[in-house]
């Protein structure tokens, strides 16, 4: 019982380690970008079309093996309990690794798995429409007069007050 037990709480530290996940909005800046001077322009709002943002697989892969190695070494260690208890260490680790990797790329691309926006902007003089994706917690729509602004290569709307 003591051994279950054990694995039930490795599986669940396994995975509270590989669910952490913080998304990029649109009123979320790079430190780098902190007082940086940016292009304006402006320009008013013709169309919006709701997108699907793509999870990210950057770390959950890497962090779920190494903690999944280490959980599973211990819990093999553990179920082997005697002789051959290096023998289930390696085995565990090695499952273990496995397994934490998948499950960390499963979690981390479900946790940053985002809905955005597509705006088409038209910039207001010219007949030039530019698009920006992003989030919209500020609630634009079309017809909204805005302001496009750029620092080190993103592009961000806001509302024109």
């Amino acid at each position: 019982m003591k051994k279950i037990l054990c694995l039930i709480c490795m599986a669940t530290a396994l995975l509270g380690v590989t669910a952490c996940g913080i998304g990029d909005t649109n009123t979320t800046y790079d430190r780098a970008q902190i007082g940086r001077q940016g292009r304006t322009s402006v320009g008013r709002i013709v169309s919006m079309t709701q997108i699907d943002v793509a999870g990210s697989n950057e770390t959950g892969g890497l962090v779920g093996a190494g903690v999944g190695g280490a959980l599973g070494g211990v819990g093999g260690s553990a179920l082997g309990g005697g002789k051959g208890s290096t023998l289930f260490a390696i085995g565990g680790a090695a499952v273990g690794a496995l397994a934490g990797a998948a499950i960390g790329s499963a979690t981390e691309q479900a946790m940053t798995k985002d809905t955005a926006y597509e705006f088409l902007v038209q910039k207001s003089g010219t007949n030039n429409v530019v698009s920006v994706v992003q989030t919209n917690e500020l609630g634009l729509r079309p017809g909204d007069n805005v302001i496009l602004v750029e620092i080190d290569g993103t592009t961000r709307i806001r509302s024109k007050y």
